[in-house]
């Protein structure tokens, strides 16, 4: 009987087998997350620089007094949906130079939040949506529900929120503009936690290194804009002019 193995060697090997796949699939997720979160407190930290220096330099204000100002506005959003439509189609470091630059965009259309509100108010407001962010994308992560129903849901608010928004350029009504920012961050709230759970559905370990690197790209772009849009909406509600 020595020349056999015996019926716990085999359950033990089979019980060992798809333990040490699934050890190597979660050590892969969490190496994608984490490449997506770095991406996105890079863009975050080119974001803040560009939105700083435009301030300061006079940029911002310059750009304000023009047309071009407008332009400035809207650009980054339909840089967003061109760069979700063609990332499959790009290189990586195409991908790469394009979501960096698309940060830095959308750092100067923020300069003015700096003219606006005090220091201490974006400081403040920054933390709070950093724990607010960070609490919401780990609940996506670790959740065993599933979000996907609310998908619908959040896009309809989503796009409620940007047509208010666009409404109130031209009406500049102030209860309009409390009412979007409070809806807002509700949306955005959900939508981290829904992004969050819809990144991580996206991971294969079998992905090329290619793919891989552009799912991280793109969802760096999501979690970013969703980071980006409730700062700002929290800004609106709570920040000190």
């Amino acid at each position: 009987m020595s020349q056999f193995n015996r019926p716990s060697d085999h359950m033990n090997r089979s019980a060992a087998a798809p333990s040490a796949a699934a050890q190597a699939v979660d050590v892969g997720l969490r190496r994608y997350m984490m490449r997506i979160y770095n991406y996105m407190g890079g863009a975050l930290a080119v974001s803040a620089v560009t939105a700083g220096l435009g301030a300061s330099t006079g940029l911002y204000v310059a750009i304000a007094q023009t047309p071009l100002i407008w332009l400035l506005i809207f650009s980054p959003l339909g840089i967003a949906l061109y760069f979700g439509a063609r990332l499959p189609h790009m290189g990586v470091r195409t991908a790469q130079t394009v979501f960096w630059a698309f940060a830095a965009l959308m750092g100067l259309s923020l300069s003015g939040v700096f003219l606006v509100y005090t220091g201490e108010s974006i400081v403040q407001t920054f933390l709070i949506t950093a724990i607010a962010f960070g609490s919401l994308s780990l609940y996506g992560y670790t959740t065993n529900r599933n979000l996907s129903g609310f998908g619908t849901f959040l896009f309809m608010g989503l796009v409620g929120v940007i047509v208010a928004s666009i409404v109130n350029i031209f009406l500049q009504s102030s209860a309009l503009q409390f009412a979007v920012s409070a809806i807002g961050v509700l949306v955005f709230a959900g939508l981290t936690a829904y992004d969050t759970q819809s990144i991580k559905s996206l991971y294969y370990a079998s992905d090329s290194q290619a793919v891989a690197a552009k799912k991280s790209i793109m969802g760096a772009l999501r979690l970013y804009l969703d980071f980006i849009n409730l700062f700002i909406l929290l800004l609106q509600v709570f920040g000190r002019r």
